[in-house]
This record gives C-alpha cells, structure tokens and sequence, in this order.
C-alpha cells in the first residue's frame, strides 16, 4: 500500500492516522476534514467549554504527538473541505471543491450530526451541540438569569442542562418518552438519575412534545408542549441524537445502512476501504446485527482493529472491548460499560442510589453484561476491565475487595 486516505479529520481519523504509522505503514497518508480545524476533543464542549474553563487550544488531540515541531504523522491535512462522492472501485474520493484523492486503502471517518427540527430551523437562538463551531455559538448565550430550553432526553442535553445550571440559568428539559436515558441505561436507571436534575432545580417534563413554538424576529419565544403547557425560551438546544454523516456514499458501491456497513474489524463490503467512529456500524457477533458505537472510547479503540485488516486483509478478527462511555452532570461522574440492552434485571452491588454513589450490574441471567458507576470509578474500572476479559461471569471482583 502506497497512499492512505483517511476521510474524516475526527478522534477516529486521528486514531486511525496514529496506529497506521504504528503498524509501520510508511506511504503517503492524507487526512481530509469538513472543518477547519485539525483534530479535537468533543467531550469537553458540553461541559468544561461551555462553562469557560478551558480555551480552543485546550481541546486539541495533537499533544501527544507534538515534539520537534514537525508533524509526527507525516500527514497531509486537507481541511475545511467536505468529500462529496466516492467511488469504491477505484478508492477515489472526490472532495466538494473539485479536487480528487485516490488511494490504495481508505479509512471512512466522517463521523455523524446532530438531529434537528425542521420546525425550528433558521432560528437564531436555536442551537444544537456537535461541533467546536457549535459550541462557540451556543456558548456566549449561557448567561445569568437566562432561560433554556433543552429539547431531548439524552447525554448532550443533560450535560448541557447542569452547565447552564451552574452558570445560573433556568433550565427546562423535555423528553418525549416516559423516561430520560432509558436507550442507553434501561429505565430502571434512567429513572433513579432522572431524579438529578430535580434535586439540582432544573425542570425535566417526559412523556410530552413541541405543539407549536412562538416566534419573535427570527427567534423562538415559547414553545407549547402536547400537554398544553407553556414554557418561554430565550435559548433552545435541540439534543435528539445523530445521524450518520453518509450521504456522500449514496453511489459508491459501499453497502449502507445506518451506517456504512462493516464486519467486526471495520472491513466494508468493498476491499481496501475500512470504516471507524460514529459512522460506522460494525458486526457485534454477540447482537448479531451491525450497529454503531457512538462513544469516544471506540473512537479511540477501533480504529486500531481497522487499520490491521486495511493493511493485512487476511488478519483474524480481534476481541472488542465492551461499548464505555461516561458522563458528568452536576458535580457526578456516570460511567457504564457494556450492553444494557441485553440485560434482563439490573442489581445495585455497591453504594446506594439515594446518596449519588453506586454501582449497578446489569444480568443476562447469570451473565453480567454491563456496568454503570455513579461516583464509583475505581470499583467501575476493575468491574469493566473483567467484563473486557471475562463476560461470563463477575463475581470474583466483589469477592476480592
């Protein structure tokens, strides 16, 4: 393989990038991104960012590899232009601005975006949160006294909640279903840390939707919800998911689905062309289906299995880590790992929920097939590293404690 093409200048195309030249791929590497900016970190833009506690220069993921001046990478970045097509036959992408890459081997990692409204769109105080550029729009609207409006029940919006919160804003969040988190961590949790932003006063409505909105000049005032209720707004954050950024592979030959389509080491169904991050729905043998892991840490992990198939094609598929994830609302670190959804009860093991620290193992009869830690990060951390290693069963760890 002479040139690498990696389409997506995110966590997972860095990830990429790093373990190709680890896996001793000495050719010519080309990193293309829709942003401006090279690589950086997401997380933080819900939380630390927002809140002003770190600068644009603090999220970057390129510390590690700074030294000498010279990119270690030895990449070529072409940045702030979109990939508009690809044709998998020939592995050539064709970029928005006319210009064509071709490559032996390419890595897909355009990542997704967030979800909106097609009712709110074109507002100027809606917003919602996915990109550094989002971020610094919505950020200099969290001020004092302020309302906000959170629309969805998830992650980003909790987080965002907490942060307007402790920056002194009036905070409403609006689910449409019964209970906020209940995709991620089964309703008998969602439920239990449902109750954190009642204990830190922000208002959480479920089970209802947006009726209508009211208007100013150009903004949103109020939103009436299905019940009937009223809530005014001066900011709205829409946080209802993602959707996978692969309409440029409509036409390429690649199998899509939600997501490009890939086998456990991120192959495609195309030779020579692998897919990483939120854009990629791999094969968990263990569901028996494709889906996507929209997590940092598989960002960070996969790319590495991907990379070893793209360069050796006959390489044997690799365990995969378990999905993690984590999150920090109101002062609480959330961490989980695993498969909630395969579970069939869920048992608190350690702490007690009423006090903000515990830890929750979620069964598949006697299999443990996930973890969530409230506050707990050094029981959560040997409970995850035993279901990396040995899913069957968990019990050893609270024996040696």
């Amino acid at each position: 393989m002479q040139t690498l093409a990696i389409v997506g200048a995110s966590l997972a195309g860095i990830s990429a990038a790093r373990a190709a030249r680890a896996q001793g791929f000495r050719g010519r590497l080309l990193i293309i991104g829709d942003e401006p900016h090279r690589p950086y970190d997401r997380p933080p833009l819900s939380k630390e960012f927002l809140a002003g506690r770190i600068s644009v220069s603090d999220l970057s993921l390129e510390t590690q590899d700074a030294g000498s001046g010279d990119d270690p990478l030895q990449a070529e970045w072409l940045l702030g232009t979109r990939a508009h097509s690809f044709d998998a036959a020939s592995r050539i992408v064709t970029l928005g601005d006319g210009r064509t890459v071709a490559a032996d081997g390419v890595v897909i990692a355009t990542g997704a975006s967030a979800r909106t409204l097609p009712e709110l769109a074109g507002l100027s105080n809606v917003f919602t949160l996915r990109t550094l550029l989002d971020a610094q729009d919505l950020a200099p609207e969290l001020v004092p006294g302020g309302r906000l409006l959170v629309v969805g029940g998830g992650f980003i919006g909790a987080e965002v909640a907490s942060t307007a919160k402790a920056l002194g804003m009036d905070v409403t969040i609006i689910c449409t279903g019964p209970i906020p988190l209940s995709g991620p961590l089964g309703a008998e949790m969602g439920a239990v840390l449902a109750r954190l932003h009642s204990m830190n006063g922000v208002e959480l409505i479920c089970d209802t939707g947006i009726d209508s909105y009211y208007s100013g000049e150009g903004n949103v005032t109020g939103i009436r919800l299905s019940d009937g209720r009223y809530r005014s707004a001066d900011v709205v954050l829409v946080g209802i998911g993602a959707v996978p950024n692969v309409g440029w592979l409509a036409g390429s030959g690649l199998e899509i689905g939600d997501g490009v389509l890939c086998d456990s080491m991120g192959r495609t169904s195309v030779p020579g062309v692998v897919a990483v991050g939120d854009c990629a729905a791999w094969l968990d043998h263990r569901a028996g289906k494709h889906h996507r892991v929209e997590h940092w840490s598989g960002a960070q992990e996969r790319p590495a299995l991907a990379i070893a198939a793209l360069l050796d094609p006959g390489a044997a598929p690799l365990p995969l880590n378990v999905p993690y994830f984590w999150s920090d609302q109101y002062g609480i670190k959330l961490q989980f790992a695993g498969h909630a959804r395969e579970a069939e009860r869920v048992a608190i093991e350690a702490g007690d929920p009423a006090q903000n620290s515990f830890l929750a193992v979620y069964y598949r009869g006697v299999e443990a097939v996930g973890v969530l830690g409230v506050n707990q990060p050094r029981l959560f951390t040997r409970w995850r590293r035993q279901l990396n290693a040995r899913p069957a069963s968990l019990q050893p760890v609270l024996a040696a404690l």
